[in-house]
């Protein structure tokens, strides 16, 4: 090859293997006779062509098997060398190493090049205020605010009353409270019934043009016939008689509400969301929780999503992949309108074994009074599962961390719950608890026994100097838990946790265990040499009364379908509580609280000595958090 035929070589290499096939064989016949591509020293030729060549991950691995032979042997000869000239390769390899590395550590890519960001970004979250908002809403969320940040855009808050028959005001209450404490700030608040007077302008204008028709079909052939492509026996009424109809419909009349109204988009098309949708339906029962009596008919959601997020100045519509079949229609309702054109992009819902996101299902639950309402711990709502444990910080870190990839799976609880340990394992004080029905009174005797009872200043976290210390009770006689005293063998050294080692002395045969001594050898215990390590209270302290609650999954089956009956998969018993005793320092504790209880786990404070009324029995009401060990119950 001429010097003028190699200098342009290097620029192609970076193409794919076929396109590059031919000019590696044509360099490996360059080189038979040659050392360097050009000239008897390294030259910016050789330098340029190897390190093209090494940046294609195709080429590289192609010559490294030695297939053509000089071009391989010049390639070796040059990394061998001329180390110099790697730099800028290992560099640019360690920077996609450490950018990998980074995704695989933060979880899912969001590298999703968003489309025309640089005229603007603007978000939106677009929740029905039909129930409260449970973790596929707060993935929705806060992808939403996440795209808004990252482009320095905004994040429209749009509440969709458009069905009165499902929504309240106070679940439009609730998902504001839930964002704000979610730590998402919202730019504006709308609601889709504020553009209920636009809308009807543009089902106007969509019946004078010809795209929309009123339609008295009844519901079970309306839907059969869209399954098998059937035109709709009213699809080519005229449009002055449509228009007649649809103001029937706007007054609720008798002949209206036999009426809905369907956009005309296709009859037999494959995707049967573009099967003719209905646009608008009657209800003129039920009053809207904004408007009143106004109106007698409402949009639905597939139109006016399109058209509301067009007109608010929504650039890009962030919804789960269970949308993606309509994503043709959202367009065709922009084109054919003629409003500006919204950028989508889909991202899989969370889902989780043993547990359904249906508001419909959830709102069953509630209202028959399976659960104790919709902040229920067993709940996937965002309060039940703050109420069970779950910290603000540890449910953004877990969804911003699942991205926004369309690949749909199940997850398991336990990646939920375990991200959630890390963020309270530094800050949970430490507190001791006995189940009441197991406990055994051990006498302290030997030469190190107190006579009487005294406290002592401890860390309430042994890690954690700046959560405080807490008074620790010691004395004569304590009390230990049966399944430990079953545990020991007669003369056995064993440790009291957060007070020294001890013998275990006179055991009374029998089951439960009755009675036993303990003789402490605190001076000259080795509290590492002990195999048992074991919580105890001292009798003498103001015990504190608990509740301690536990929790299982609300349903039997992994994945519950759309057309399986939710009863015949309820789980009968979805939560246990034993009475326990917990230490003198527990009284202090609020609603709210994080603790850790010694060998037992994490626990929220439910309800604390101060929270309630005259005359009701005070006690703490703790709920197990889980940890992710095993998963979540």
């Amino acid at each position: 090859m001429k010097l003028e035929e190699l200098h342009p070589i290097e620029a192609l290499l970076t193409a794919d293997f076929r396109s590059i096939e031919p000019r590696l064989q044509s360099l490996d016949k360059h080189l038979i006779l040659r050392t360097y591509l050009h000239g008897y020293t390294l030259s910016e030729l050789d330098t340029k062509v190897w390190q093209a060549l090494r940046g294609n991950r195709a080429a590289f691995s192609f010559i490294k098997r030695g297939s053509l032979v000089n071009l391989a042997r010049w390639f070796e000869f040059i990394e061998v060398m001329h180390p110099e000239i790697q730099d800028e390769i290992k560099a640019k390899d360690a920077a996609a190493k450490a950018k990998v590395a980074a995704a695989s550590k933060a979880g899912g890519s969001y590298a999703l090049n968003l489309q025309n960001t640089d005229q603007g970004v603007v978000t939106r979250f677009l929740p029905e205020p039909s129930g409260y908002l449970h973790i596929g809403h707060a993935k929705a969320a806060l992808l939403s605010w996440y795209f808004a940040q990252q482009y320095k855009g905004q994040l429209r808050l749009r509440l969709d009353d458009t069905n009165p028959d499902k929504e309240k005001e106070e679940y439009q209450d609730a998902i504001i409270e839930d964002l704000a404490m979610m730590g998402i700030k919202c730019d504006t608040l709308t609601y889709t019934s504020d553009y209920f007077d636009y809308l009807y302008d543009m089902a106007i204008k969509m019946i004078k043009e010809g795209h929309a028709y009123a339609d008295d079909t009844d519901q079970e052939t309306m839907r059969n016939e869209r399954w098998n492509g059937i035109a709709s026996k009213r699809r080519e009424t005229p449009v002055e008689e449509n228009l007649r109809i649809f103001e029937e419909m706007k007054k609720g009349s008798e002949e209206g509400v036999r009426y809905c109204l369907r956009a005309k988009l296709s009859v037999d098309n494959p995707n049967k969301a573009m099967r003719d949708p209905v646009i608008y339906r009657c209800n003129v029962d039920t009053p809207h929780h904004r408007t009143g009596t106004k109106w007698k008919m409402y949009p639905m959601y597939d139109f006016a999503c399109p058209v509301v997020d067009s007109y608010e100045g929504v650039t890009h519509a962030l919804r789960s992949t269970e949308y993606t079949d309509r994503n043709p229609q959202y367009a065709w309702f922009q084109k054919t309108l003629q409003i500006r054109k919204v950028h989508m992009w889909d991202f899989a819902r969370m889902n989780f074994v043993k547990t359904f996101l249906s508001k419909r299902k959830l709102a069953k639950l509630v209202d028959t009074g399976k659960v104790w309402g919709w902040d229920d711990p067993r709940m996937p709502t965002i309060r039940g599962v703050r109420r069970r444990g779950m910290g603000i910080e540890a449910l953004r870190e877990f969804i911003i961390a699942q991205g926004p990839s369309r690949n749909v799976v199940t997850m398991d609880w336990t990646k939920f719950w375990a991200t959630n340990k890390k963020h309270i394992d530094p800050i949970a004080p430490r507190h001791t608890a006995l189940l009441k029905k197991d406990i055994v009174k051990v006498p302290v005797t030997g030469a190190e026994a107190p006579a009487q009872p005294f406290q002592e200043d401890r860390p309430k976290h042994p890690k954690n100097k700046d959560i405080g210390t807490k008074k620790v009770a010691f004395g004569p006689e304590i009390l230990l838990d049966q399944a430990d005293a079953k545990s020991f063998k007669e003369g056995e050294e064993i440790t009291l946790m957060a007070w020294g080692n001890a013998f275990v002395r006179n055991i009374a045969e029998g089951d439960p265990i009755t009675s036993l001594t303990c003789e402490l050898n605190v001076a000259k215990g080795d509290v590492k040499t002990t195999e048992k390590k074991v919580t105890w209270l001292a009798s003498s302290q103001t015990l504190v009364s608990a509740e301690l609650w536990d929790f299982d999954y609300l349903i039997t089956k992994d994945t519950l379908q759309e057309e399986d009956n939710m009863e015949d998969f309820l789980n009968p018993s979805t939560s246990t509580m034993e009475e326990a005793f917990c230490d003198e320092a527990t009284a202090q504790l609020k609603k709210n609280d994080i603790i850790q209880l010694e060998r037992r786990g994490y626990y929220r404070v439910d309800k604390g000595l101060d929270d309630w009324k005259e005359g009701e029995e005070k006690r703490l009401v703790l709920f197990n958090i889980p940890t992710g060990k095993t998963g979540s119950k």
